[in-house]
């Protein structure tokens, strides 16, 4: 893809297709994996973006921009899967855009044993859910299948998480 130059500007890349897709929400619940994206979110005027107590309520975010005639992207680490199960069924019921950028835990090199139990089950689970994943180890696979979900979900109709490798993060020191 043209819209990378050194496979460390990542960040500015994912943001750079996500605002050519007319990204205009971005919700979160803080994350370092996302820090640099956030920050790039936050510092671009035409995007609205809402801190989350919960990663659930970016579902419902979400199904609100696309009833308003907006498009988003909620951004979460493995372990928030968990709290989104039940609210998973409003994007699948109501057949509305949803696109998820997951960073990963309990994975490579990863020193939390608190984080393994989910980082396992996390593909699994949205998949089981309706939501369809599309993993990057790279990343040029990131920015490439990034482009690919925000398509089809924006153009489909479709509920989308793009797994963001821990590997492609780099292990946590802790």
């Amino acid at each position: 893809m043209d819209h990378v130059t050194d496979t460390q500007d990542w960040p500015q890349a994912l943001h750079r297709i996500l605002r050519e897709e007319d990204v205009r929400q971005m919700s979160f619940v803080p994350d370092a994996g996302h820090s640099a994206l956030i920050r790039l979110f936050e510092q671009d005027n035409n995007v609205t973006c809402n801190v989350l107590t919960s990663e659930q309520e970016g579902i419902a975010i979400a199904a609100g921009a696309w009833l308003g005639g907006q498009r988003s992207v909620l951004l979460m680490q493995s372990s928030g899967v968990g709290n989104c199960i039940n609210m998973l069924s409003l994007a699948t019921m109501g057949r509305f855009p949803l696109l998820m950028l997951v960073t990963m835990r309990g994975e490579w090199a990863e020193f939390n044993p608190w984080q393994v139990p989910m980082g396992l089950a996390t593909e699994t689970t949205l998949n089981a859910a309706g939501i369809r994943t599309m993993r990057a180890d790279t990343p040029e696979d990131l920015i490439e299948i990034t482009a690919s979900a925000a398509r089809l979900a924006y153009g489909a109709d479709q509920q989308v998480a793009v797994i963001i490798s821990q590997r492609l993060l780099g292990a946590k020191k802790w």
